[in-house]
């Protein structure tokens, strides 16, 4: 019986939540501007448009990759033009292109990449890349793995 009107205590304060899509729907924008005013922190108001400036990149000729034998314990940078497929071990690999951050070649590159075992028919890896967070979209193999390090010009 107890656990029965906790479920419904539960269920009625939960009731005016669960049309809302979160508290700041149910809570009245006024009253949100009225409380922080006084307050160090600032959040912006929920209904404020925000412009976003979009990240402009420069396209770079090649890419310098690095391949790891997890296995052997041996690791090769891989020096790949746009358009080319290259093999590394039992690996073809294609660089679709190379992006980094206009005007620094020298920072974060990224890039799109077709890895492909040549003893399976489908791709293992198709897409992007990116050299700060390699874990972010890595290769899934159980013997290799190759990451991004850098776009290169000519």
């Amino acid at each position: 019986m107890t656990n029965r009107l906790a479920v419904l205590a539960l269920a009625l304060l939960w009731a005016p939540f669960t049309a809302a899509q979160s508290l700041l729907d149910v809570i009245e924008p006024e009253i949100i501007v009225e409380t922080l005013s006084g307050s160090e922190y600032s959040i912006p108001v929920p209904y404020q448009d925000i412009e976003l400036q979009p990240v402009i990149s420069d396209v770079a000729q090649s890419a310098l990759l690095r391949g790891l034998d997890r296995i052997n314990g041996t690791v090769k940078d891989l020096v790949i033009t746009v358009g080319e497929t290259i093999t590394y071990e039992r690996l073809e690999v294609t660089l679709l292109v190379c992006r980094y951050p206009q005007g620094d070649i020298n920072s974060d590159a990224f890039a799109q990449l077709i890895i492909q075992d040549i003893r399976e028919e489908a791709p293992r890896f198709i897409g992007w890349m990116f050299a700060s967070s390699p874990a972010l979209s890595a290769l899934d193999h159980p013997r290799y793995d190759v990451w991004v390090l850098s776009c290169q010009s000519s």
